[in-house]
């Protein structure tokens, strides 16, 4: 019997990658960019392009110790050095330390006639010499257009684009090419996107008067990617990707529980506060207390030595902390002690999904316990409803992930239904408080709705939210004839029942003093009785042993008789006279 041989797979090799160092970029691409293969980075003008590139050789250069060749045709290196100095890139540093080499190629379209073959074979050589001048490990093309932006032989550019990707493949280097967005394709020959194996397109649109970037991965070959839009962000400390689209719903629940701030408003939450890593929702008109409510919920954790990050999209800083002492609390000394950080800008500054990745990148940054969105209904200003909401839906969920619990304010109209917010998103949040302007006796007063808390029980009454200077008060409210007293008119009622029960309470006490009279007065009787019995049945005793004595001394006496007169006695049963009874 021959032992069969075992038929054996080989080895499933998974496509290495190289990081980019790139915040976000690394997480969308599963680990980087395809080591040893060119990846093609294309797009509109001023959408980023050439500070990808650029900062994929800096990143490799400082984080991964991996030199880079920057071949430029269009920046010298003095304007280049400048460019990225301003995003504290310190790029003839670099040099000097052999991690990077940057070679401007100068190339006239003008100057380029067709005659005979063309190729690239000088560049190529130009390129390798840098390449192992340095032992560089990547490589940046920045941008390939202006290799053949005089040329019109489509077959050419075909073949030399694939000598040159070819190039860089045998080369081991793990390369960027840059290329301009055509028309209708990726890039203006559409050639460049079947060569490469990893295709990223930025976008740079501009709507309503807001400018708004994306990145998208068109293609990565050999590798699982995401493949929806990311808004991404470049800003003083470089490239930015917000690695957010769409988060599944398997987030941690914590059953820990925080405090509102407001002793009152945590017994309406079966006494012990909201969820933490929960998302919390207040909504109202304008002037019913929304930010207080933030305010105390801030200084709460700030006192439990919680970081707090504040996004203020109506008031600076300085307006808020001036606002807040006016009901007793102090923001500015969690600011000291570096517990809580504002960010205060109008939301029309930048577009939504930049809003999305600033917002992401502060989280990241300063790791809070709490973060504050006040208001939300301000981001409808930067976008439409539905993507407010999509935007919305995508930070509370990765704020849930976290477990960094949510507080967003949002501003209702005073007309059509209260329950009904600006931005459609009550589905999403866990604890849903509305803040209504009650209007009674020509008065307004602010009451408090607890209309939703999920996972614990709650109150379902009303309470009167009263802004002190020590801060907000949650009182009972008064349900008199149909309506909800509050304000004057609580406190007149308050006035009348404090009164009517005084009154009760004043003949409880005189009910009870005529109790204890009559108490008093039936005890005496009880006592008199008493002792009028024990006189009588004394007396009657002494009449009993009195007639007791009598009846024994005639008997006595009887006897002595008959003994003087001799008298027979009597037999037992007989008469006198011998006859029987």
């Amino acid at each position: 019997m021959t032992k069969a041989n075992k038929i054996t797979k080989p080895d499933a090799v998974s496509l290495l990658k190289t990081p980019t160092g790139i915040k976000g970029l690394d997480e969308i691409t599963g680990g980087g960019l395809p080591q040893g293969r060119p990846t093609l980075v294309c797009g509109g003008t001023g959408c980023g392009k050439t500070l990808l590139a650029m900062e994929f050789l800096v990143r490799g250069a400082t984080q991964f110790d991996e030199p880079g060749v920057f071949m430029s045709f269009e920046e010298k290196f003095g304007e280049l050095s400048k460019n990225f100095a301003s995003l504290g890139f310190d790029l003839n540093e670099l040099v000097n330390q052999n991690q990077l080499a940057i070679d401007y190629v100068h190339i006239e379209p003008s100057e380029i006639e067709e005659a005979g073959e063309y190729d690239l074979e000088g560049l190529i050589i130009r390129l390798g010499y840098a390449i192992d001048n340095i032992g560089a490990k990547r490589v940046a093309l920045d941008t390939i257009e202006a290799l053949f932006s005089g040329l019109t032989n489509e077959n050419i550019l075909r073949s030399e684009l694939r000598r040159l990707f070819r190039f860089l493949k045998d080369k081991g280097v793990t390369a960027i090419v840059t290329g301009e967005q055509g028309e209708r394709t990726f890039t203006r020959f559409g050639l460049e996107e079947y060569v490469a194996d990893c295709v990223i397109f930025l976008n740079h649109t501009v709507d309503h008067q807001v400018a708004t970037r994306r990145l998208r991965i068109v293609k990565y070959r050999g590798s699982a990617h995401g493949t929806n839009e990311y808004p991404f962000l470049i800003d003083q400390q470089g490239f930015s990707i917000m690695p957010l689209s769409s988060l599944g719903l398997d987030h941690p629940a914590s059953t820990e529980r925080i405090s509102t701030g407001i002793g009152r408003l945590d017994a309406m939450l079966s006494g012990k506060g909201y969820y933490r890593g929960s998302s919390i929702l207040v909504t109202g008109t304008a002037g019913t207390g929304k930010s207080s409510l933030a305010a105390h919920f801030v200084d709460a954790a700030c006192k439990r030595g919680e970081r707090c990050l504040y996004f203020a999209f109506e008031e600076s800083q300085k307006q808020i902390i001036r606002n807040m002492r006016s009901i007793g609390i102090d923001l500015g000394q969690w600011i000291d002690q570096g517990l809580l950080q504002f960010q205060n800008a109008r939301t029309t500054i930048y577009g939504l999904e930049m809003h999305l990745v600033v917002m992401h990148r502060m989280i990241e940054d300063f790791n809070p316990d709490i973060v504050v969105v006040d208001p939300i209904s301000n981001l409808v200003a930067a976008a439409s409803k539905a993507e407010v909401k999509s935007m919305l839906s995508r930070m509370i969920d990765y704020l849930k992930i976290k477990q960094i619990t949510a507080f967003c304010t949002d501003l209702t109209s005073t007309s059509g239904t209260l329950e009904l917010n600006s931005t459609d998103i009550s589905s999403l949040m866990d604890t849903w408080l509305l803040l209504q302007v009650i209007e009674t006796s020509g008065e307004r007063n602010r009451g408090l709705y607890l209309l939703k808390s999920r996972g614990m029980a709650h109150s379902n009454q009303i309470r009167e939210f009263i802004l002190s200077d020590s801060g907000a008060q949650l009182r009972d409210v008064y349900i008199g004839s149909g309506v909800v007293l509050t304000g004057s008119a609580r406190i007149a009622q308050e006035a009348h029942d404090k009164a009517l029960a005084m009154e009760c309470q004043q003949e409880i006490e005189r009910k009870q003093r005529e109790i204890e009279r009559k108490k008093t007065l039936i005890e005496a009787q009880i006592i008199a009785l008493h002792t009028q019995f024990e006189l009588e049945k004394e007396d009657l005793d002494r009449l009993i042993v009195r007639e007791k004595l009598r009846d024994e001394t005639f008997a006595f006496d009887n006897l002595a008789m008959s003994n003087v007169r001799q008298a027979d006695e009597l037999v037992e049963g007989l008469t006198d006279k011998g006859v029987p009874l």
